[in-house]
């Protein structure tokens, strides 16, 4: 594993490339022998900052649980980061694209917590207990790790493309709708770009949690109450440019529209 020195340099690096909205080079191609664990050291370490730094964190997402997903990167198994509350916006926001890098939508369906979820040998019945609601939602993915060539290291080291969601729609019960059937047309500047049904992902969306919550206890933490979780994308990641307006329609679960200045 990389040492200590190194980690805190990468995550050094990663923090200037986010805040300067660029990329830097392949991590993979640089260190060789990093492995998945070095990745997510160095995803702690820029979560510890940024807590320390007065930031909030309010949950996790989850990433590359789909099929959809994991021949849109090439990435064959799921990762996880931090979301932080600044990261978190109303549905009808206005965002400034310049903030992100590389900025992407996915549609999803968000968990909100009511109890902690804490592994090994979490289920999905333990999962449909510990739900509140969920609710639907879009993620922003914003890349600081160049594109081409990226690995499941240099993906969960850069808190696994996280740049921000959007949430909005009709809050729901897991006992009122069947969620695997939950469906969502996702469009850009009134054009259909994107369909999707959310049992892609892990054939049931709940699934996405379970995996997440006995990943977590691997590294020593759990999912604590009141958390968001967003579950996985259940359509290919769309390109977002200056301008454009996307609206994720989610039927009966209601609409999410957000404009990138």
């Amino acid at each position: 594993m990389l040492d200590h020195t190194t980690i805190s340099a990468i995550a050094d690096e990663l923090a200037a490339a986010e805040a300067s909205r660029t990329t830097v080079p392949l991590l993979t191609g640089r260190y060789p022998d990093m492995t998945i664990e070095d990745s997510y050291a160095v995803q702690n370490e820029w979560r510890r900052r940024g807590i320390a730094a007065g930031r909030r964190p309010v949950g996790r997402k989850i990433g590359l649980t789909s099929k959809v997903m994991q021949a849109a990167t090439g990435i064959t198994e799921p990762d996880y980061g931090a979301i932080f509350a600044d990261m978190v916006y109303e549905n009808g926001s206005v965002i400034e694209h310049s903030r992100f890098s590389n900025v992407r939508i996915e549609v999803e369906l968000a968990f909100v917590l009511k109890d902690a979820l804490a592994g090994p040998g979490v289920t999905v019945f333990d999962v449909l207990r510990a739900t509140e609601y969920v609710v639907p939602a879009l993620e922003i993915l914003s890349s600081r790790i160049e594109m081409a060539g990226r690995t499941i290291v240099d993906t969960v080291s850069d808190n696994a493309a996280m740049g921000g969601m959007v949430y909005g729609g009709v809050p729901v019960s897991v006992d009122t709708v069947d969620l695997r059937w939950v469906s969502a047309l996702l469009y850009r500047n009134e054009t259909i770009e994107e369909s999707g049904v959310a049992a892609a992902v892990l054939n049931h969306p709940a699934n996405g949690v379970v995996w997440l919550a006995n990943k977590l206890a691997q590294h020593g933490d759990r999912l604590e109450p009141g958390e968001i979780v967003l579950a996985g994308s259940f359509t290919r990641p769309m390109w977002v440019r200056p301008g454009d307006t996307i609206m994720a329609d989610y039927r009966d679960l209601g609409a999410i529209t957000c404009r990138f200045a």
